[in-house]
């Protein structure tokens, strides 16, 4: 069940980044301005947000089966996504990629709660797994836009959108409910307000809320920021996608650690390794290609690690007919707080993108503080 769900993730996510990866062509075809580019990943974290915020609020989570929704979100995204390829204003793009990013709502979260339904000893390494599986899925059009340099964009797009139908049909087909989390609940109108009390769930979530600050902010310049270091967009995109992709290794790795040492230690730990490697990113753009890949290859490693131990932690401090909620809501806000960073970086970039990412260490680092106090409170 756990490898099915994972590569549904895979095909799934990789609606997220297929406009981004393709942005160099399509930002040509379309006349766009630096602003306008940064929406082709921003809208779909807005749209992310509003999504996963309607199903939250609503109790959607919960209230109707995991992979129903999984199924469905795949579709609506691969429909959207698709539908890129054949508009004519860059008004109509960025609708489109946020009805692909609310789409997405039904996918991720889903993911983690359809996991989680299977494991309870080993479910910080089973949750690394899957959000493991999101960073590959989401690495996969980068390294589309690597080895098929001459393809044309809608070529790259088409083929994520036809990734995300066979991600829906290994969940819909392949994949049964768990006996740990319940697969659907009754509509509870204070779901909300009884995940929020919880003390244990809050801590969780305001780490995930560091590490969110610095995550997507730095996947989605890794690019830009090493193709100006290296001088070659080619290149810019061959190290975004083994940034991105070294971190499935420090999901699944870090969830073992979790295991067995403590998900809120090595979340914790994750976040100052990577805080790190914001605050040292300048000192590596100067360098050579070999240390500006050791950094991505670590960066990317410790940046995600910690990422599938916060949903792990609020499953386990949620009551099991919440979960859904609970994971909704969290990564919801999350996301919300990655259109700020997102929205930041090029505005440290304009005197060169030498300095752009120290800003982002402060979340990891708060993150850090706030798994410093759920371990001592446990």
């Amino acid at each position: 069940m756990l490898l099915l769900v994972a590569a549904g993730e895979v095909l799934g996510m990789s609606l997220w980044f297929s406009a981004t990866a393709a942005a160099p062509s399509v930002v040509r075809e379309f006349a766009l301005d630096a602003g306008t580019a940064a929406w082709l990943t921003m809208a779909v974290q807005a749209g992310f947000v509003a999504g996963t915020l309607v199903t939250a609020v609503s109790n959607l989570a919960d209230a109707v089966n995991a992979r129903r929704l999984f199924a469905a979100g795949c579709i609506l995204g691969a429909v959207c996504n698709f539908a890129i390829t054949l508009v004519g204003s860059a008004t109509m793009l960025v609708v489109l990629r946020f009805c692909t990013g609310a789409a997405l709502a039904w996918v991720y979260p889903p993911g983690m709660k359809i996991a989680a339904g299977w494991f309870r000893e080993r479910r910080g390494t089973a949750l690394g797994i899957v959000v493991g599986a999101v960073g590959v899925g989401s690495a996969i059009p980068h390294l589309l836009g690597w080895i098929g340099a001459g393809l044309p964009w809608r070529t790259l797009v088409g083929a994520s959108s036809a990734f995300a139908l066979v991600g829906a049909a290994i969940v819909a087909l392949g994949v049964s409910d768990g006996p740990h989390v319940s697969a659907s609940a009754p509509f509870d109108r204070h779901a909300l307000k009884i995940v929020v009390h919880n003390r244990g769930t809050r801590l969780a979530m305001l780490g995930y809320f560091g590490h969110m600050w610095e995550l997507y902010a730095m996947w989605t310049w890794i690019a830009a920021f090493t193709a100006a270091a290296l001088g070659s967009a080619r290149s810019g995109s061959a190290i975004a996608f083994i940034t991105i992709a070294s971190g499935s290794v420090g999901c699944v790795v870090a969830g073992f650690w979790a295991d067995r040492w403590g998900k809120a230690r090595i979340a914790g730990a994750a976040m100052l390794a990577s805080a790190a490697c914001s605050l040292l990113s300048p000192f590596a753009y100067g360098g050579s290609l070999v240390l500006l890949l050791g950094l991505a290859i670590v960066w990317g490693f410790t940046v995600v690690a910690d990422s599938a131990q916060f949903s792990a932690l609020v499953t386990e401090h949620t009551p099991r007919t919440h979960v859904g909620t609970a994971l909704t809501l969290q990564t919801s806000a999350g996301f919300l707080l990655t259109m700020i960073s997102i929205k930041l970086v090029p505005v440290f970039a304009m005197g060169g993108w030498k300095w752009a990412f120290v800003f982002l260490a402060p979340g990891p680092l708060l993150g850090a503080l706030a798994m410093r106090r759920l371990s001592v409170g446990s």
